[in-house]
């Protein structure tokens, strides 16, 4: 990014100063690094918004200036205007370019000596402002525009890992019997983090999904295969489940206190660590998913997804066996039946999921 700036920059001045002979060529090259995005997309759509704030604080300036003159009521009602125009949705981040483009043309009509050179100079603010953007633009796509698919895939790996990390932490405790009211604490401190991750992730996918379009390396077969962001979509959606049914689990413990009797039960919850194992195993498969390898690491998945549900029954089968009172809502026993169920529900769905999706790529591929 910072060369193909220091490249757009330098062709923008260029333009205003050698061909243009502008008497204020900065705006150009300024324009041609303010609009250039990590995708082209946002280039394309933030250059058009740009310009149309800096035209708009030119027209306002222009106007204003023409009727009253270059005063200082004039300036205040130039700035209270173009404030106004900059606090528009549709302009977006670039609002504030409105009231900037203002205050530049009003420094320049100031400046200026008759009508005819504050025109000409306005104006030529404007069109540097449109050469600096389309000149930007033009680098951006033209020059290894940016693809960012693999954002897609560090999304998952890092709703992954934070799953792998939770999970980790939980099934030694859990081993050595029921946790303790600050060890349970921490972990729902710990969830509670979570909601940065998952926001995050989804800022991730959101620039990988956006990063093809007007994007022309989109167009070149090795990078076909990228395009379709929907099994990552809906890995990453399972994955924000889980975690949520997690906290739940979490929340469960959280609302039990132990009693005198809890030894009889350490059966129960080393059956619950090695469930909760299981998920570790299959988050930190998850965490490390590579497309190049995504064959591999489907079969390793559902493996360790099966692996999953036979700890799953194993749970319920000890709860029955050791006759642990399933319905009192005052233990916790019952519900975490209930949330290991809910859990391995959706990390079932994740494997599923990854495994009809690679399914379908290969059957795309052989077309």
């Amino acid at each position: 990014m910072v060369a193909k700036s220091t490249l757009a920059a330098s062709l923008a001045w260029v333009v205003s100063f050698y061909v243009l002979d502008a008497q204020s060529p900065a705006f150009a090259p300024f324009s041609a690094v303010m609009i250039m995005y990590v995708t082209v997309y946002q280039s394309v759509t933030q250059s058009l918004r740009y310009v149309g704030a800096v035209a708009s604080g030119v027209a306002v300036q222009a106007a204003l200036g023409f009727l009253a003159g270059p005063d200082m009521l004039t300036f205040v009602l130039v700035a209270v205007i173009a404030l106004s125009i900059g606090r528009s949705r549709v302009l977006g981040v670039q609002g504030p370019q409105v009231a900037t483009a203002a205050f530049f043309a009003f420094s320049t009509y100031s400046s200026a000596t008759d009508n005819l050179t504050r025109i000409t100079q306005l104006g030529q603010i404007v069109l540097l402002v449109l050469i600096g953007c389309a000149i930007g633009t033009a680098v951006n796509i033209t020059v290894v525009p940016p693809l960012r698919y693999r954002s897609a895939e560090h999304s998952v790996r890092m709703l992954a890992q934070a799953l792998h990390d939770l999970t980790g932490d939980m099934h030694p405790v859990l081993r050595d019997g029921a946790p303790e009211e600050e060890t349970i604490r921490r972990w729902r401190e710990r969830a509670a983090q979570t909601d940065q991750l998952i926001s995050q992730a989804r800022a991730g996918l959101s620039t990988a999904k956006e990063s093809v379009h007007y994007n022309p390396r989109r167009l070149l077969r090795r990078h076909r295969g990228h395009i379709t962001f929907q099994g990552y979509e809906t890995v990453l959606n399972a994955l924000e489940r889980t975690l949520q049914q997690l906290a739940s689990l979490m929340r469960s413990l959280d609302q039990w206190r132990q009693e005198e009797n809890e030894y009889n039960y350490r059966r129960f919850f080393g059956r619950y660590a090695a469930f909760l194992e299981a998920i570790s195993e299959i988050a930190e498969a998850l965490s490390t998913l590579d497309e190049a390898h995504l064959a591999q690491q489907t079969q390793q998945l559902a493996d360790r997804t099966r692996t999953a549900q036979e700890r799953r029954r194993e749970v319920a089968e000890e709860a029955e066996a050791q006759l642990l009172p399933l319905t009192d809502p005052a233990r916790p026993y019952g519900v975490l039946v209930v949330e290991a169920t809910r859990l391995m529900e959706e990390v079932q769905y994740t494997s599923d999921t990854l495994y009809d999706w690679v399914e379908g790529m290969s059957e795309a591929a052989d077309v």
